[in-house]
């Protein structure tokens, strides 16, 4: 008797062992997973929005004015919402490590033409083929997101991840207002694009497409929360047309998504040459100054994903409507403070990144949480399409626009914009994840 004792003692020990080192495991994964994710995406923006900080430099070099440059901006963000729909569905049909180091290592190599300074149809043409190598980015992280955290947690995990947006650009902001400062606009290209390539290989090494490729069980079974709607298969084109084409509430998302896009990507883009004009200020401040919208949405993305989990039981819908409302306010702020007050211009600018940032982050939430884990990358690629309809608006429109009627008038069309935004998200205001249980669902709403 005491020998079967020790035997089965013997087994509850080695597989208590097992159990704390498939913990362990995984507590090390999810981590890693996590940082190399942002590490990855952020080295994107050091190749995509270094265009904006070059801006004022191809006007006095070349005498282009705002309406030529805006149909560059115009060109990538059309490339890019079409490219992320079809490179959505490819990264749910893929491996999400290779797709996203590839996209990268392409995107770098396509940003160092950039540099050799061609003409502007030529530039637009460069510009547009790096779009659809940016475009490989973001669908493949979603993806990993949905595959190693569970949903009653995706909000926060979203929030951090999409940190990633604000950290690349704040760095590519103040790198390239020094480079340019001292070498040249040329110089914003070049240099980020060699810092690119070897992210690339390092994300190539860090990722891993889903738990299991590591010999790990789903995500739902480590956290023991969700259902696993997975299967070892890939996406159908009826499943896309049926969760996502078919899906009322993803289409609300797409739209909110779009009319945020609007005053996120045209005041990211514009900024600069905004604050120097309009304001007064020289461009390494006004590269500053844009630094700090990108850090506060930094900081906005993770809160209003820590909102949405944590007050309304992972409903995304209010968070996104509130955070519009605000920031059609800001942005009149932001408008009508007087020249020569940078430190406000500064401070109104922080505001707006925050809660700008927020609804874009939630608006991907929103989309893994209507479809399911197998949808979501072509969900972001599509409601990403929309997204980029608006920032399509950002370049030329804008431009146009400025050159028109001043300032004022672009600023008019974001705080416009800002509410129609906020009016889409509240449409959805009740919804939560489908991926959860029924159980789940039903204790959120007592």
């Amino acid at each position: 008797m005491s020998i079967a004792k020790a035997i089965t003692q013997d087994i509850y020990e080695t597989f208590q062992k097992l159990a704390n080192v498939e913990k362990h495991s995984y507590r090390y994964w999810r981590i890693r997973i996590l940082y190399s994710t942002i590490i990855g995406y952020a080295a994107y923006y050091l190749v995509r929005q270094n265009f904006s900080m070059a801006m004022p430099g191809l006007m006095e070099e070349f005498g282009y004015s705002k309406v030529e440059l805006g149909w560059i901006v115009t060109t990538f963000s059309i490339v890019y919402g079409i490219g992320k729909f079809f490179n959505g569905y490819l990264s749910d049909r893929s491996n999400a490590r290779y797709f996203m180091s590839i996209g990268l290592f392409l995107s770098a190599i396509v940003s160092v033409f950039m540099g050799l300074g061609f003409g502007l149809g030529t530039m637009a043409f460069i510009w547009g083929i790096n779009a659809w190598f940016q475009s490989m980015g973001w669908p493949p992280a979603a993806r990993m997101l949905t595959h190693w955290f569970s949903p009653k947690e995706l909000g926060t995990k979203w929030g951090l991840c999409a940190s990633s947006h604000q950290i690349g650009a704040a760095v590519i902001l103040v790198l390239a207002g020094y480079l340019i400062d001292i070498f040249g606009w040329r110089s914003a290209f070049i240099v980020p694009s060699v810092l690119a390539l070897i992210f690339s290989i390092y994300l190539f090494n860090r990722l891993r497409d889903t738990p299991q490729e590591v010999g790990l069980p789903p995500v739902e079974e480590y956290k023991g929360d969700g259902v696993n709607n997975e299967s070892s298969e890939r996406i159908t084109i009826r499943e896309v047309l049926s969760e996502v084409f078919g899906n009322k509430l993803v289409w609300y998302i797409g739209i909110a998504n779009m009319c945020l896009y609007i005053p996120r990507i045209g005041v990211f883009t514009w900024a600069p040459t905004f604050l120097k004009e309009f304001k007064g200020v020289t461009l390494l401040v006004a590269g500053w100054q844009t630094a700090g919208f990108e850090v506060a949405g930094l900081l906005g993305g993770i809160l209003a994903g820590w909102f949405s989990d944590r007050i309304f039981s992972g409903r995304r819908g209010p968070v996104g409507a509130l955070f519009l409302l605000g920031l059609s306010v800001c942005l009149l702020a932001i408008w009508l403070i007087p020249k020569g007050h940078p430190f406000l211009d500064t401070l109104a600018l922080m505001v707006a990144g925050f809660l700008v940032y927020g609804p874009q982050v939630l608006a991907g939430v929103a989309c893994a949480d209507l479809t399911s884990k197998r949808a979501v990358g072509v969900a972001i690629g599509f409601t990403g399409s929309f997204a980029y309809a608006g920032s399509a608006i950002s370049g030329v429109g804008i431009g146009a626009i400025v050159e028109t009627y001043g300032w004022p008038g672009g600023f008019l069309l974001f705080i416009i914009t800002s509410l129609i935004g906020a009016f889409f998200f509240s449409l959805t205001w009740n919804h939560r994840s489908k991926n959860l249980s029924p159980e789940e669902k039903t204790e959120a709403t007592d």
